[in-house]
C-alpha cells in the first residue's frame, strides 16, 4: 500500500480540474490513509533544489468542487520535452532523472497525472524509468482514445452553445453570415457537438476538409429560401481541401505552432464570394475558463477518487477512463497511441447532415436529395 501519493496537473487548464484534485486528496486521506502532495506549476516543480510542492490535506480542498482552473498551476511547455530543430520531439533522460530522484527524497511513491496526450506521455516516460503513474484525461478537446468522455468538454460545450444562441439574435438581425471559432485542433468534437446543439447551418471540423465554394453555396441557398443570416462553426483546426490549417505562428524549438485564424480566413473568403456581410468570434479561453458543469463536476470526482482506488489496487501506468457509464482503468500507452477522431461515417455526422447542416465538403450535394436542388426548409 502506497503512503504517500504526489499529484500533478499538466497542459491547458480544464473545467474540472479542481474537482479531480479534490476527489484524490478526500479519497487517499479519508478512505485510504494516504498522504497527498501537491506539485505545483505542472512536471517543473519537481525541477531544482527546491522543489515547488504542498502538502495537501481535507481542509485543503474545501470549496474547490465549483472551482474553475487548478490550484496547483499549470504549463503548456516545459523541460521535459524538447523540439529540436527539424521539429521532432525528444525526452531528456537527465530531466526525468532529476524529477524522479526529487519524488524519492519527497517521499513519494506514485503519480496522479492529470493531463491530456502530452502530459500523459510524459507520465508514460516516468513510468518508464520506474516510476508508477495513474492518469487522469483531461482535454476539453474531448480527442484522447480509450475514453468515451473527458472532463471539461461538456462544459466547454454548454459554453459554445451559449455563445451560438446569441450570435443567432444578431445574425437574423442584421442579416449577416456569424462565424464562431472554437478548440479543436486536430479533431471537430466541440465544433460537431455544439454546432448540432446550438442549430449551426455549416459546421467545420479537422476531419473533413472544405472548400469555401461549397460554403458558399450553403449561405447562397440559405438566402435563396428566405432565411438571409447563416451560422458557422469551425474548429480552429479546420481546413480547405487544397490547404494546410492555419496559424497563428509557426514556433521554434521552445515553443509549438499555434493554431488560429481560420475563422477570420472564412470571414474575408466568405465576404468575397457572397457579398454579405461576415462576422467572426474567436471564442478561445472563455471555454476553458469558470465553473464546471454539474456532470463535469460528477466526471472529475469519480476520475479522481477511481485513480487513487488504481494505486490502492496495485495498479500502475494506466488511465482512468467513462466506458459504457463506468470508470474503468486502460494501459497509457493505448489512451496516446492516437487521437480520437470524430469518425465521418458516425451517427452525429449523419444526424447533422438529415437536418440540412452542411460541412462545406466538395461533394456536399450528394448527401442532400442525391444532387437535386435542396428544399426550402
Amino acid at each position: 500500500m502506497y503512503k504517500t501519493i504526489g499529484i500533478v496537473t499538466g497542459g491547458g487548464d480544464a473545467p474540472g480540474l479542481n474537482a479531480v484534485i479534490r476527489a484524490v486528496v478526500k479519497t487517499a486521506v479519508g478512505e485510504y490513509g494516504m498522504r497527498v502532495i501537491g506539485i505545483e506549476d505542472s512536471f517543473e516543480g519537481l525541477l531544482g533544489a527546491q522543489t515547488r510542492t504542498r502538502e495537501l490535506k481535507p481542509e485543503h480542498v474545501r470549496g474547490l468542487l465549483p472551482r474553475g482552473g487548478t490550484i496547483l498551476g499549470t504549463r503548456n511547455r516545459g523541460c521535459f520535452v524538447e523540439r529540436t530543430a527539424d521539429g521532432r520531439v525528444v525526452k531528456p533522460e537527465e530531466i526525468y532523472q532529476e524529477a524522479i530522484g526529487n519524488l524519492h527524497q519527497l517521499g513519494i511513491e506514485g503519480l496522479v497525472v492529470l493531463g491530456g496526450e502530452g502530459s500523459l506521455a510524459i507520465a508514460a516516460e516516468f513510468d518508464r524509468l520506474g516510476f508508477p503513474v495513474i492518469g487522469v484525461p483531461k482535454t476539453i478537446d474531448n480527442d484522447l482514445a480509450c475514453t468515451e468522455l473527458t472532463f471539461g468538454f461538456v462544459t466547454a460545450l454548454d459554453i459554445a452553445t451559449e455563445a451560438l444562441d446569441r450570435l443567432h439574435t444578431t445574425a437574423e438581425s442584421h442579416d449577416r453570415v456569424m462565424i464562431l471559432e472554437v478548440m479543436g485542433r486536430h479533431t471537430g468534437w466541440i465544433a460537431l457537438h455544439s454546432g448540432i446543439a446550438g442549430g449551426a447551418d455549416v459546421i467545420l471540423i479537422p476531419e473533413i476538409p472544405f472548400t469555401m465554394e461549397s460554403v458558399a453555396a450553403k449561405i447562397k441557398e440559405r438566402d435563396r429560401c428566405g432565411s438571409q443570416f447563416t451560422i458557422i462553426v469551425a474548429a480552429e483546426g479546420a481546413r480547405e481541401t487544397t490547404g494546410e490549417q492555419i496559424y497563428q505562428d509557426k514556433g521554434d524549438e521552445q515553443h509549438a505552432p499555434r493554431l488560429g485564424g481560420v475563422g477570420n480566413y472564412c470571414r474575408m473568403e466568405l465576404e468575397r464570394l457572397t457579398g454579405k456581410e461576415t462576422r467572426c468570434v474567436v471564442l478561445g479561453h472563455l471555454q476553458r475558463g469558470g465553473r464546471p458543469n454539474a456532470f463535469d463536476r460528477m466526471l472529475a470526482t469519480s476520475f479522481g477518487a477511481c485513480a487513487v482506488r488504481a494505486f490502492a489496487e496495485g495498479k500502475r501506468s494506466v488511465m482512468v477512463a467513462l466506458q459504457a457509464a463506468d470508470i474503468v482503468t486502460v494501459p497509457i500507452s493505448e489512451a496516446i497511441a492516437r487521437i480520437k477522431s470524430v469518425p465521418t461515417d458516425g451517427q452525429l455526422i449523419s444526424t447533422a447532415r438529415a437536418t440540412g447542416i452542411s460541412f462545406g465538403a466538395p461533394n456536399e450535394d450528394s448527401y442532400h436529395n442525391h444532387g437535386q436542388t435542396e428544399p426550402c426548409i
